[in-house]
């Protein structure tokens, strides 16, 4: 009998992390201005459409990766879709952005510390280098 490896269950990519999704949906400079039109309060779809002149059907496929992507809800009366920004997907990308930003200023922090003490190193060796080292005159 032939041996055989135990099956493994079928592998699942893990969730993409709210951060990660947001700058998904904001890779597109379209969807960009879509965003920042809706941060100044809610929009029609025509609303969206007007400025950027593209199709109508062209604004709903990015409204769609906006939406998926967290960043924008929409609700439709009659045949209108109103369109609004979801600031808790901005808050998580902007949280992940601002520890990241943290992380990066302690550890130029400990650089700059680590930098001085070796300044200050060199300069302690450079003056006991000449204190012990008198330059010899000259003839």
């Amino acid at each position: 009998m032939l041996n055989q490896l135990p099956s493994l269950p079928s592998a699942q990519p893990p969730p993409i992390p709210p951060p990660a999704r947001v700058f998904h949906a904001l890779a597109d400079p379209t969807r960009i201005a879509m965003v920042e039109q809706l941060s100044g309060g809610p929009a029609s779809v025509s609303e969206l459409a007007r400025p950027l002149g593209i199709t109508l059907p062209g604004v709903l496929q990015h409204l769609a990766v906006l939406e998926g992507d967290g960043l924008v809800r929409s609700a439709k009366v009659g045949r209108v879709r109103t369109c609004r920004i979801e600031p808790a997907a901005l808050r998580a990308a902007a949280d992940w952005v601002h520890e990241r930003r943290a992380m990066w200023e302690r550890s130029f922090d400990r650089l700059d510390e680590y930098l001085a003490a070796e300044a200050a190193r060199d300069r302690a060796d450079s003056s006991s280098h000449a204190t012990n080292h008198p330059k010899e005159p000259k003839p």
